[in-house]
């Protein structure tokens, strides 16, 4: 005699998602009387499987997509106004500072270059290498090495100050002067392109906000 018996246990899936799959043992017999009803338990446990395998790929696809749901809908942390708008400032910065490289480019000077150049331009008495270091826009930690290669393409000169011999001072050149004229235009054009939509009064606005901001930031 041949029998079958059904044991029912449970198969952990995904993420906490559960389901009840059917195992089937069969003990074999030596009666031959009862194999019209094994094959019909062979069906049925056929067709249970087939039932089973539908509802396993039911139940894990509805599973996913509540999972995909649930992650969709959860909370993401808030950034501060603050911090919000300090990235739009980076941000905003960054694009600018792009156009304005590309046309200082064309005359071979970085940004900190044309700063220093600018800076002496304000100062046709000269300035001592320490001032013009603390007048810098965007601070450069080796501004003696940034002096000497303007000083090589003959954009500026230097001397010791006669009645201190530690103090060295800077000073723009004529060629150095010719260079910040040629690009004076350019650079204007560039800055009409990028902020001339916002208009007078609310280019004044911001940079009255920003004036205040780095008051408040100032040592």
């Amino acid at each position: 005699m041949r029998t079958c018996r059904y044991q029912i246990s449970r198969l952990q899936i995904g993420d906490g998602g559960a389901l009840e799959c059917l195992s089937i043992r069969t003990m074999a017999g030596k009666s031959r009387k009862h194999e019209e009803r094994e094959d019909s338990l062979i069906v049925s446990s056929t067709n249970a499987r087939l039932l089973l395998t539908e509802f396993v790929i039911t139940t894990i696809v509805v599973t996913k997509l509540r999972t995909s749901t649930q992650s969709e809908n959860k909370p993401r942390p808030t950034a501060c106004l603050e911090e919000a708008t300090y990235l739009e400032m980076m941000r905003t910065t960054d694009m600018l500072s792009r156009r304005l490289t590309q046309v200082l480019k064309t005359e071979d000077l970085s940004s900190n270059q044309y700063n220093v150049l600018r800076i002496l331009r304000g100062a046709p008495d000269g300035l001592p290498c320490s001032e013009i270091g603390n007048r810098m826009i965007t601070r450069d930690p080796d501004i003696t090495r940034l002096l000497d290669r303007l000083e090589k393409r003959s954009l500026i000169s230097r001397c010791r100050e006669s009645k201190d011999r530690r103090l060295v001072m800077a000073q723009i050149t004529a060629a150095g002067l010719e260079l910040l004229a040629r690009l004076d235009e350019p650079v204007r054009e560039t800055h009409r392109r990028q902020l001339g939509h916002l208009g007078r009064a609310r280019l004044r606005t911001l940079t009255d906000l920003l004036r205040d901001s780095r008051d408040r930031l100032a040592p």
